[in-house]
């Protein structure tokens, strides 16, 4: 078990560390004669870069993808896709600070506790800069799945939330503001939020709700790759994820199961979609919609009592570059990482060649 490879089928190994010389990766299993829009891959490599507005980490990375292989004339070979992202503002010299402390719910200790050894600057390995490499596999994987759709937006900052069911919000809107809320009125309160926040040097959680349109009945498999089992782990692995829901989630436990079930109707369509698309690990042919939970940021620009390698209590200064709130830029890494699954997911059930099935099929 590395840890570091994601996928059956359709998989992404990454590479590097937050300060390092470059970041990347190795896509495996992709179909051959897939014509790919490269601007489209870096238009999605853009909504996660850092520095895009005042909300979030100023650190100035342009991001830019540079494919090695796989990829003749724009077409998809069927061979490997190796490509990099170089690391051009890295600024090692903030962390100097922490060679030898552990700074409060991060990696630091544990790191240091399973290996013996840790890259202190960004947190390494840990850091979510990682999560660069996830987009360039997603990117790829929505070109392939089209016309299925993907769409993931900023649902709650703290204690403000879009009280709106998915159903009534124009998803248009998710970029027309820097929370990537599709209900600007309370985008202007998120963004106030993170804002005070940042001034006060601490940082605040939230929620990202993720809705996957046109979904073909039948992915996922019983008993222990059902296709909610799959997504779950696929957002648990993204830096600073808490929890995920499908459905009705947590306030489906207060209904009775009169109330709760989806009725299913003529061409097997449901009345309802309480169960968020997926039923016995499934997909049913609905809406696929769930939540996923992200803490505050770790890091804030406060001192906080830790300890270092020598077991002493010492005193950790908040120092470097980093995001008060991480929801705005972790929407194309939720739905990335859900394209990841879904694509390997669509393969198993129609083969290697699944995703011109599944075209054909619509």
């Amino acid at each position: 078990m590395n840890g570091n490879t994601f996928g059956n089928y359709f998989s992404l190994t990454t590479f590097g560390e937050s300060h390092g010389e470059a970041l990347g990766g190795i896509i495996d299993g992709c179909p051959a004669g897939v014509v790919l829009d490269m601007q489209a891959i870096q238009k999605e490599m853009d909504r996660r870069k850092p520095g895009q507005s005042t909300l979030v980490t100023q650190r100035k990375e342009a991001d830019e993808v540079r494919f090695l292989s796989g990829i003749f004339e724009g077409i998809t070979t069927g061979t490997p896709i190796g490509f990099t992202i170089e690391n051009t503002n890295s600024k090692s010299k903030d962390y100097e600070h922490i060679k030898h402390a552990y700074r409060p719910s991060h990696a630091d200790y544990v790191y240091d506790q399973k290996y013996g050894i840790r890259d202190y600057r960004g947190g390494g390995r840990s850091s979510a800069r990682e999560t660069a490499c996830r987009v360039v596999g997603g990117a790829i994987a929505k070109q392939i799945l089209a016309p299925m759709q993907i769409t993931a937006y900023v649902s709650a900052v703290g204690d403000i939330r879009v009280e709106q069911p998915y159903t009534a919000l124009n998803f248009s809107q998710i970029e027309s503001n820097a929370v990537r809320c599709p209900d600007p009125k309370v985008a202007q309160a998120m963004e106030e939020l993170i804002r005070q926040v940042k001034k006060e040097g601490d940082s605040v959680g939230g929620v990202i709700t993720c809705v996957i349109q046109q979904v073909p009945v039948g992915l996922g498999a019983p008993v222990f790759d059902k296709l909610d089992a799959a997504l779950a782990k696929a957002m648990l692995s993204i830096n600073a994820v808490k929890g995920v829901e499908f459905g009705s989630g947590f306030a489906g436990t207060q209904l009775r199961g009169s109330q709760h079930n989806d009725i299913l109707l003529p061409n097997g369509i449901t009345a309802t979609n309480n169960a968020g698309g997926i039923v016995g690990g499934i997909s049913n042919g609905m809406d696929i919609f769930f939540n996923v939970a992200f803490k505050p940021t770790a890091t804030i620009m406060k001192d906080q009592p830790s300890i270092n390698a020598a077991n002493e209590v010492v005193t950790v200064e908040g120092k470097g570059r980093h995001d008060a709130c991480v929801l705005p830029r972790a929407v194309p890494i939720v739905e990335s990482m859900a394209a990841l699954v879904l694509l390997d997911m669509l393969i198993e059930q129609y083969g290697r060649q699944g995703w011109k099935n599944f075209q054909d099929k619509k």
